[in-house]
């Protein structure tokens, strides 16, 4: 009896978990038209001048808008946005995006440097923290289909330690990297779907 009692409590709880993720993605999806004109929609990006946030991890969304808001990542126009955020509307943010499907690039890669950046991934050991195929975890992004254009700016403000919100092992990686091997990883890492 105690086991059924048991079996009921938990089966109560994790579907009252799933409708309070179901209103934070429907309360995200409306916080989320703001985002549209920039991150694209369902935030799947048209340009790469800005990320697609479609299919990224949810805590990594809520941690970067959560850095833009205390200063530890920098861009004048997502500073101002995150500073008019609560805490529940990047959570809210963060799972509707998180919830979303990435669609395909329609860059092409060239082969070489897909060949090229998958053998520096190698070497840099990427997939020790990305996880393999760039998939991400956790507070560490999902690179896989990324636009390559933003890949590379990001290798940039890392190896020019513009950008340091990154606990350091971003900063120190991108300092190994030349601009070849940032292209190269870039190729890479928008041919993985």
């Amino acid at each position: 009896m105690k086991f059924r009692f048991a079996f009921i409590a938990l089966l109560a709880l994790s579907s009252f978990s799933l409708s309070a993720q179901a209103q934070d993605i429907e309360a995200g999806k409306k916080k989320a038209e703001a985002c549209v004109a920039c991150h694209g929609v369902n935030g799947n990006s048209q340009s790469g001048m800005f990320p697609t946030l479609a299919g990224q991890n949810p805590r990594y969304i809520y941690l970067q808008l959560k850095d833009y808001k205390e200063g530890r990542r920098k861009n004048p126009m997502m500073t101002a946005v995150a500073g008019m955020l609560e805490k529940s509307d990047m959570q809210d943010l963060a799972a509707y995006f998180g919830s979303q499907k990435q669609t395909r690039s329609t860059f092409k890669s060239e082969p070489q440097r897909i060949k090229a950046g998958a053998a520096k991934a190698e070497e840099s050991l990427c997939a020790m923290c990305h996880m393999g195929g760039m998939s991400g975890q956790n507070e560490i992004p999902r690179l896989a289909g990324q636009h390559p254009e933003y890949i590379v700016s990001q290798l940039k403000n890392f190896k020019a330690r513009e950008r340091t919100n990154d606990a350091g092992n971003m900063t120190s990686l991108a300092q190994t990297l030349s601009e070849d091997d940032m292209e190269n990883l870039a190729h890479w890492i928008a041919s993985l779907y």
